[in-house]
């Protein structure tokens, strides 16, 4: 019955890992926490929301982008939505706003065609530091 078990487990283990769905539930599962809030990197793009007006978002990404020496920055801006698309480091990076509520703001940040965690950490971490800079 054990033999029976670990089969059985190692072929949906298999099954997982020659899959091209493996990777992509093992990232969705991975979420890291910050005094940002919680960070999900769903599709190459990371992912959180932040306890702070549209505007004062808006500004911080803007201020990143320029902090960061952004070249052909272009920005998007719409009623309850927004995009700020840049080269910073010869990578391509898209910064996606979306308003939730009065005080919440959600951000995805994608660096690069397929997506780098660690890039887009980094940004979202300047951006945190601009909107609750003091």
């Amino acid at each position: 019955m054990l033999k029976r078990k670990m089969r059985l487990w190692l072929l949906v283990m298999g099954f997982f890992l020659i899959s091209a769905c493996g990777p992509e539930i093992l990232i969705l599962g991975g979420i890291v926490g910050s005094g940002a809030g919680t960070y999900y990197f769903i599709n190459g793009e990371l992912v959180t929301d932040y306890s702070a007006p549209f505007d004062n978002v808006w500004s911080a990404c803007e201020k990143t982008v320029a902090d960061m020496r952004g070249k052909d920055v272009r920005p998007k801006r719409e009623l309850a939505t927004g995009s700020i698309q840049a080269a910073i480091n010869d990578e391509n990076v898209k910064i996606t706003l979306t308003y939730k509520n009065k005080n919440l703001t959600s951000v995805g940040i994608r660096v690069g065609y397929v997506g780098n965690k660690l890039s887009s950490q980094l940004l979202h971490d300047r951006v945190y530091e601009n909107i609750f800079k003091k």
